[in-house]
């Protein structure tokens, strides 16, 4: 009975080598690197290995206009010795919190009503209307612009000091020259970016010697050695506000054009411009090293006390980024443009209100169609 029991367990024990010394050997044969007898590899294979090593994000980029407060806009706010802006952007609020990141352009120097609230053509505005607009979704402002210096080095440092009690970015004007040197940047959706401002100048008013830092000039070398310091942070894109133009009219000029194609081919990869008060086309562009770039030329008046329906017509642009890693390297791409056209409407320097364009012209504010704004602003994408 032992015996026979050993021998069988010899004969599986045998049995079980032979197998396993055959499967060895095929399992060698097939890892064979040689390459000489082994089948191609399918092409579908190997495509799917590549979308496997893709790597995808996309987020999408707002940006507003001009908030420039006169003072029947600031007067309508006043409430008992302080300012309540909500009211004025209940319609409208939905499409500001949409965006992945939200860009407002405050031209108005919010200096705060302890130094005076102001109108043209010396504004000061109250720190509230930077409050609502950071209720409201808006991200991050943009500063450089004819009014920065309004109230000379003093209101615009203590417009930089509310920004930073509340803890709202701010680009375009600085405390000092280590917070200029300081570009600032952003991640959104895994997409990183930097974020400039520049504008044309400030009305006549001077710079203060030794504080240049306390707004950005349109300088072409200086904004190419900004761009180029922001891109050697390692960001996936440069974002770039230009305070330029002619005010009022509704297409860019060549001094507009001639920046949007050096500020482009230099690196910037959305160009967003203010200060003509109208609308302006925007462009998708491509540049000399074969990038995709967006350049918005004005986004025109968001809001403020201006009078005239193209003066009262702005808008929300909403710039879709899409950026891709592969086999080929990095790439950025904007798959998506979207223009969303508002309208300031007021009764008798009261009531103001930004509203869709749409509702505006279907309740008789304003003449102008929707449609036609979208098409005039769209017409070069």
């Amino acid at each position: 009975m032992n015996k026979k029991v050993l021998w069988g367990s010899t004969i599986v024990v045998i049995l079980v080598f032979t197998a396993s010394a055959l499967l060895l050997s095929q399992f060698r044969s097939a890892e064979d690197t040689s390459g000489e007898n082994r089948p191609p590899i399918p092409h579908s294979t190997i495509q799917s290995a590549l979308k496997e090593k893709t790597y995808t994000s996309q987020a999408v980029i707002g940006a507003i206009g001009d908030v420039l407060l006169h003072n029947t806009v600031y007067e309508d706010a006043e409430e008992g010795g302080t300012y309540d802006f909500m009211p004025m952007f209940q319609d409208v609020e939905t499409f500001l919190q949409s965006p992945d990141f939200m860009i407002a352009n405050q031209e108005s120097l919010p200096g705060g009503a302890h130094l005076g609230v102001s109108s043209y053509p010396a504004f000061n505005s109250p720190y509230e209307i930077v409050d609502a607009l950071q209720k409201l979704g808006v991200d991050a402002v943009t500063t450089a612009n004819n009014h920065t210096l309004d109230k000379g080095a003093k209101g615009a440092l203590s417009a930089i000091s509310h920004y930073e009690e509340i803890g709202m970015p701010y680009t375009g004007s600085f405390k000092n020259e280590e917070d200029r040197k300081d570009i600032r940047t952003f991640n959104v959706n895994g997409i990183s970016f930097a974020l400039l401002a520049y504008t044309y100048g400030t009305n006549g008013i001077p710079v203060p010697q030794g504080q240049d830092y306390l707004v950005n000039l349109i300088d072409l070398e200086l904004m190419k050695s900004d761009i180029k310091k922001a891109k050697e942070l390692g960001v996936d894109m440069v974002i770039l506000a230009a305070h330029w133009g002619n005010e009022y009219e509704r297409y860019p000029n060549d001094t507009q054009k001639m920046l949007a194609r050096e500020l482009t081919n230099a690196g910037v990869d959305l160009l967003i411009g203010h200060h003509p008060h109208v609308l302006q086309p925007i462009e998708k562009m491509t540049t000399e090293d074969g990038r995709e770039a967006v350049v918005i030329y004005s986004l025109g008046n968001f809001l403020s006390g201006q009078e005239g329906e193209l003066k009262n017509i702005g808008g929300i642009a909403n710039i879709t980024v899409q950026k891709v890693i592969d086999e080929n390297g990095k790439r950025i791409s904007f798959p998506e443009i979207g223009f969303q056209p508002t309208f300031v409407t007021q009764s008798r320097y009261e009531n103001y209100r930004i509203l869709p364009l749409n509702a505006a012209h279907q309740s008789g504010l304003v003449s102008f169609p929707e449609e036609e704004m979208v098409s005039h602003v769209m017409s070069n994408e």
